[in-house]
């Protein structure tokens, strides 16, 4: 796995899939990167350059455990394109790794060149998703046999009475197969420190990203899976209002890894905006 250094000296890892032109894709979490494989197949159309953020997969722990917050780890991302010897770069970001992922794009305007989000994370927005619209999407799947109780820890987690995370993981997938159950449990945070740090106070300003993002040039993708509990598609929405060349789409049947539940349409609507 090839490696480079960040700016403060961290030993950073990124995996390669495909050829082509470069997308340099940020995973959410955070989490060691394999959870994204190849997005589905995106790999045929694009040359993915995966980045495993410091302290998770193959990268290495920082010293300086602040900078495990979401806008310290924007410089992570310039470190990569200026290692990659890239004048711009194409971005995918995924779940929390979107927030990454914005707050580069309004940092660095000039270094960027088209932006796909997808199922986003949109704290460096200030956006927040209520009890009330978690609810509503969460009852479209009424009529899975797995419902009843997902539902009842759902209710318990947004009540503040239980933490049982593990029986609403259903609610984050298309389908609730096995394949979906390994992928699930794959892509779950493995650095404790880095999850609890990510959004520790100062990572966020959403009214300088916002002002910031106003004059973005880039065409911005955003990408919602229709029953998405993480990142629900009305909260997505909010998010694309907020770019001036952003384009919602909602992929049908899909929850918060799309490229698992469908990845012919993933591809196929990530690789036309691409292309």
């Amino acid at each position: 796995m090839p490696t480079f250094h960040a700016s403060d000296g961290t030993r950073l890892a990124y995996r390669v899939h495909g050829d082509g032109t470069p997308l340099v894709c940020v995973p959410g979490g955070p989490a060691d990167s394999r959870y994204l494989g190849d997005l589905g197949g995106l790999s045929a159309h694009r040359r993915l350059i995966v980045l495993d953020l410091r302290g998770t997969g193959r990268s290495a722990p920082p010293e300086d455990v602040s900078s495990y917050r979401c806008d310290r780890l924007v410089e992570d991302v310039e470190s990569l394109r200026a290692h990659l010897r890239l004048p711009a770069i194409d971005l995918l970001g995924h779940s929390a790794g979107a927030d990454v992922v914005t707050q580069y794009a309004a940092r660095r305007p000039g270094n960027v060149g088209r932006v796909a989000l997808i199922a986003p994370g949109a704290r460096a927005l200030g956006i927040r998703v209520s009890a009330g619209a978690r609810r509503e999407l969460a009852r479209l799947r009424a009529n899975e046999p797995w419902f009843p109780g997902a539902f009842a820890a759902l209710e318990a987690i947004i009540e503040g009475t239980g933490e049982d995370w593990e029986a609403v993981g259903p609610f984050f997938c298309g389908r609730w197969d096995g394949p979906a159950r390994r992928h699930r449990a794959a892509s779950r945070p493995d650095n404790a420190q880095a999850l609890a740090l990510f959004g520790a106070e100062g990572a966020f300003t959403p009214g300088a990203t916002r002002a910031a993002l106003a004059a973005l040039s880039a065409p911005v993708l955003l990408l919602a899976g229709e029953f998405d509990l993480n990142s629900p598609p009305g909260a997505v929405a909010e998010t694309a209002a907020l770019f001036p060349r952003g384009t919602l789409a909602v992929q049908p049947g899909a929850g918060h890894c799309p490229w698992v539940d469908d990845p012919d349409r993933f591809v196929a609507a990530v690789a036309a905006f691409l292309e």
